[in-house]
């Protein structure tokens, strides 16, 4: 059994880890931190884990970390990681970062999409960004891997393919994401509560979001280095949890749906956690965040606009699943050679 820790165990992201890890066959819980819920019952911040463990949360120490564990989850706020996380690699642990702080590889993106200076830039070249589906080989053997952002791998995880193909005008790539109230995290503000969070459909961040950053830099990636430029808004919606991610791609060249059947099933071919939907019949003909809540999946899927030389690309992801916690496991089981759906194969809830 590998002996591993979670720090900020007690937002909706620490949640949903503990309730993988602690019913993963290979993996055991030694240390659950949080500053706030110290000497407190998990179960009563997680009244779901209820009758599944009888832990309580441990206040974070660097020197007990480093003594129980032998991996350690770090899903604490933007500009907190980036101080424990290099002490953590010191001693000798493998960490799997859920925050923003090792996700892009250019230091002076950090002042532009972050508002501080990175204070261990040299980290940035030796982390690996955490989607396996691009870098599958590298996070076998990683020391640090640094999870993507929700919204952010949702469109990565659609244009990828076209971007890659090279049909897609790169310099006009559009990405229009709706999330559920639990991308705003634990912690409520105004506009986050119940009263002014219920009903709505409202952009949030229609310019200017710091997922831009990771969005351009790996279809950029793919690409071959070119210029790459995404116009992405965010929108929050009425529901708790999911993200559907709708990318708009002008084409290059023309191409039919069955040429984008071949693209897409070529890019994520043997894909565990990639389900391709575009159906005729069914509620679901189309990615929708309702069919993966509780799961790993990421259902992708793409329509063919002739009127505009448009492709229009879908996916839906679990914002606390493939977004955060179930990535941070697919990497764990990868990094440590288990199987990589292990603990989390399980279908979604539906209804939700």
């Amino acid at each position: 059994m590998v002996k591993v820790g979670v720090v900020g165990a007690s937002g909706y992201t620490g949640g949903e880890l503990l309730r993988l890890l602690l019913l993963h066959p290979e993996v055991e819980i030694v240390k659950a931190t949080s500053r706030e819920y110290a000497g407190e019952y998990v179960f009563r911040v997680h009244p779901n884990l209820r009758g599944i463990t009888d832990m309580k949360f441990d206040r974070p120490s660097l020197e007990e970390l480093v003594e129980a564990c032998e991996l350690v989850f770090v899903a604490t706020p933007h500009g907190v990681s980036s101080k424990l996380v290099p002490r953590l690699l010191e001693a000798g642990l493998r960490v799997i970062d859920l925050s923003a702080d090792f996700r892009l590889k250019n230091p002076e993106d950090y002042p532009k999409w972050y508002g501080w200076s990175h204070p261990h830039p040299s980290l940035l070249s030796e982390s690996v960004y955490g989607v396996p589906e691009l870098y599958r080989e590298q996070i076998k053997q990683a020391k640090l891997v640094a999870c993507p952002g929700c919204m952010a791998v949702a469109g990565i995880l659609a244009l990828a393919p076209p971007v890659k193909a090279g049909i897609a005008d790169s310099q006009h790539l559009l990405a229009h994401v709706k999330i559920g109230s639990s991308g705003a995290g634990a912690k409520p503000s105004r506009s986050t509560h119940h009263a002014e969070r219920y009903g709505v459909v409202r952009p949030y961040k229609p310019a200017g979001h710091r997922h831009t950053a990771e969005i351009e830099q790996e279809l950029r990636l793919l690409s071959g280095g070119g210029e790459v430029k995404v116009a992405f808004s965010a929108h929050a919606v009425n529901i708790v949890r999911g993200i559907l991610a709708t990318g708009h791609a002008f084409l290059t060249r023309e191409v039919t749906l069955a040429d984008l059947w071949k693209i897409y099933r070529s890019f994520y071919r043997d894909e565990p956690f990639i389900r391709l939907v575009k159906d005729r019949k069914g509620v679901c003909k189309l990615p929708d965040p309702k069919a993966v809540v509780g799961s790993n999946f990421c259902d992708v899927g793409f329509e063919l606009d002739e009127h505009a030389g448009r492709l229009v690309a879908l996916s839906a992801i679990d914002n606390l699943m493939k977004g955060a916690a179930g990535i941070a496991v697919q990497n764990m089981n990868i990094m440590l050679g288990f199987r990589e759906d292990l603990g989390l194969k399980q279908p979604a809830l539906y209804p939700a």
